[in-house]
């Protein structure tokens, strides 16, 4: 085999990958990189950004919905085929685009998952890779479901991908992919069931928000089937059949499509870690504050395949940049998380920052819990929207907040001056303070503290 020596190799193109590969470059360092899919990472290419357009569409159609016979007369139909096309518009430029960044810079790429011979070396596209610092950022992957006709299931990627949207739609699973995912595809005309194995969707997420989504969900046309074990899926002349078990009792349901919304895992399985004396866990790469490996010194993992913080975008670049400097400078920066916001792109979105209910009680001796639903307020009722609640959280001898939660039209936006505040410290009363423009949504979080 040929072989090849780097400086500094990276395996993952997404925004963490980029990050390091051009600082490494620019310091005038060899960089390699590799990607076994196209370059620009999942957010890009098949993950929040395209959803996102997916969601603009949707929008239009909730905000006629709501105000239909209030100045709107009639609600739009989506056009799923001309939707999709458009979507294309964002995401079919980006691994070109990628591709040339990195070349202009003087990189060399790779497209193949590398896998680990020995903790400095890797073979890729059939050759011996020899590099003084490797950088895995693979990012995650859906989760793999084990079970009878589980090669019919499609995944997030399909999703958006398919060119004609099926009439009947399963997701298994309710957390982020498979809430935001049935939101669109029941907006855009499918019927929609949700399957997951616990007792509510988003675990991740304040409770009584959850439940205030659910049932606007169900208002939608959406099904829930919690408590749910997936048996087996069969593949009809015309429909697959979803066999489950709920309360000790065998089901089945019919539906044209049938999608892994079971969540995503670190995508480490194709690497070869042991060769590489790389160890991980469930949550990803085992790493230091310098977010190097702890077990392999010349191994570092950034983005969402490390074992640091949420597998959220915005972190990724952060934690991208901090190896960059300790590749460069020798382990000088530690990773340092702030509060991070995080959001399901439902319709209405729900959003949170911060502790949750019971984490903020069992830290502070006593905790306000302003939990309230404010769909009368001004800013709900110009709109019509039906869900607008919120649950504040204050430390009540200091009276900083400590915990956000939204549910709302503009939750996605708003939890972003919660973040803000809970990382300056902020206190009910300087929120009060704040002049904020009037009337929007971001005035409105002066009567939720």
């Amino acid at each position: 085999m040929k072989e090849q020596k780097y400086d500094v190799f990276v395996i993952g193109s997404g925004v963490a990958g980029q990050a390091v590969a051009k600082a490494c470059v620019e310091s005038g360092l060899k960089v390699g990189i590799s990607d076994k899919r196209e370059y620009g990472g999942t957010c890009a290419n098949r993950g929040c950004d395209p959803k996102k357009v997916l969601l603009g569409a949707t929008e239009v159609i909730e905000a006629s919905k709501n105000l239909l016979g209030k100045g709107i007369k009639d609600v739009p139909e989506l056009n799923w085929k001309k939707l999709m096309s458009f979507k294309e518009n964002f995401s079919q430029t980006v691994p070109k685009s990628t591709e040339k960044k990195l070349r202009d810079l003087g990189i060399d790429m790779y497209h193949q998952s590398p896998k680990f011979i020995d903790e400095n070396t890797l073979s890729v596209e059939g050759k011996i890779i020899q590099a003084d610092k490797i950088v895995i950022a693979t990012g995650y992957e859906p989760r793999e479901l084990n079970f009878k006709g589980s090669k019919y299931l499609k995944t997030s990627d399909d999703f958006l991908s398919q060119k004609k949207l099926p009439k009947r739609i399963t997701f298994i699973g309710a957390g982020y992919v498979g809430m935001e995912f049935a939101h669109i595809a029941a907006r855009a005309g499918a019927e929609v069931t949700v399957i997951d194995s616990g007792k509510r969707p988003l675990k991740a997420f304040d409770a009584d928000l959850v439940k205030e989504l659910t049932a606007y969900s169900k208002e939608l046309g959406i099904e829930f089937i919690f408590n749910a074990k997936i048996i087996g899926l069969k593949k009809g002349t015309k429909n697959l059949k979803v066999s489950f078990e709920k309360k000790g009792k065998t089901e089945i349901l019919k539906t044209k499509a049938v999608f892994n919304s079971a969540g995503r895992v670190p995508a480490i399985s194709k690497l070869q870690l042991e060769k590489g004396n790389v160890t991980f866990n469930e949550n990803g790469i085992e790493t230091n504050d310098y977010l190097q490996s702890t077990s392999n010194v010349n191994v570092y993992a950034c983005g969402d395949v490390s074992d640091k913080g949420l597998p959220l975008t915005p972190l990724s670049s952060k934690e991208g940049n901090v190896v960059g400097i300790n590749i460069i400078k020798g382990n000088k920066k530690k990773l340092e998380i702030s509060v991070t916001p995080s959001v399901v792109f439902t319709l209405p979105n729900l959003a949170s920052v911060g502790y949750s209910e019971e984490e903020a009680k069992s830290r502070y001796k006593n905790v306000v819990v302003n939990y309230k639903s404010i769909s009368d307020g001004f800013n709900a009722k110009r709109i019509n929207a039906p869900v607008y609640a919120y649950k504040l959280l204050l430390n009540e001898r200091t009276n900083v907040i400590v915990g956000a939660h939204l549910i709302g039209p503009a939750a996605g936006e708003t939890i972003n001056l919660f973040a803000l505040a809970i990382n300056q410290g902020m206190t009910a009363k300087q929120i009060k303070q704040t002049i904020f423009t009037y009337p929007s949504w971001s005035n409105d979080i002066k009567s939720m503290v």
